[in-house]
């Protein structure tokens, strides 16, 4: 392969030659690895490949995804750990809530130590 490239300012024709060296063993065509290979290149062409397990209908994990499917897409599905309503930290978001609403300044964070000076 050649290919011819021009410098514009001193005019001079650079002829760069690329020779590509084959790497690795050679290949056998007829081999039983290269016949999959080529196979499956071909389902891959024509959308017939496919990846993974097939999917087995009416299993109960389909079942449980439909369930799942139709809940996201009504508004009722609710993801993560429920509320346990009246447990300590809830008692405590509220009092935090309420502190809030009415104003009060709120400190984040760990409360200060108290610390006590020795007097010599």
């Amino acid at each position: 392969m050649t290919n011819k490239a021009k410098n514009t300012e001193s005019q001079v024709v650079v002829e760069v030659v690329n020779t590509e060296v084959k790497l690795g063993r050679p290949v056998n065509e007829n081999s039983r690895r290269q016949q999959i290979l080529k196979l499956r290149e071909e389902k891959k062409k024509n959308g017939e490949f496919k990846l993974g397990r097939p999917v087995k209908e009416g299993s109960a994990r389909q079942l449980r995804l439909q369930e799942l499917a139709e809940k996201a897409a009504n508004g009722e599905l609710k993801r993560g750990r429920p509320v346990k309503e009246g447990s300590a930290r809830q008692l405590r978001l509220q009092e935090l809530a309420n502190k809030k609403a009415s104003g009060a300044e709120i400190k984040r964070g760990r409360p200060k130590m108290i610390k006590v000076e020795e007097s010599k």
